[in-house]
């Protein structure tokens, strides 16, 4: 299950540019610098980063335009920060990648706002 979460978060990263999601994903070392912005966002901007995210990889996920998934992935990108504790969001911050814990969370998130789960 973390690696879907990952293939999610790594697509993305890969068009966003911002994230470190693509680093988590890899099995391969990086030299991947977390967005020095994550450290100073609010929890809205993270939101707003997540919701954007997972328009990016569902649309291609789903073969659909980005536009048409804004509810979906706002209902996603908010059950997930919501669902997160304080603990969890600080590690995003520091690293650009939801933790263990935190991506159990984002799966059911997922499952809850009726977004399918990548596959890998």
């Amino acid at each position: 299950m973390t690696s879907i979460v990952r293939s999610l978060l790594v697509a993305a990263s890969m068009t966003l540019g911002a994230t470190a999601a693509f680093a988590a994903a890899s099995n391969t070392p990086t030299q991947y610098q977390p967005d020095p912005a994550l450290k100073t966002e609010s929890v809205a901007e993270l939101r707003a980063r997540v919701g954007q995210a997972c328009a990016i990889t569902q649309a291609k996920l789903q073969n659909v335009s980005e536009a048409s998934l804004g509810r979906a992935c706002d209902c996603y990108a908010g059950r997930t920060m919501r669902a997160l504790t304080a603990d969890e969001v600080q590690a995003y911050r520091d690293t650009g990648v939801f933790n263990e814990t935190a991506r159990e969370k984002a799966l059911s998130a997922l499952d809850s706002c009726k977004l399918p789960r990548p596959q890998i």
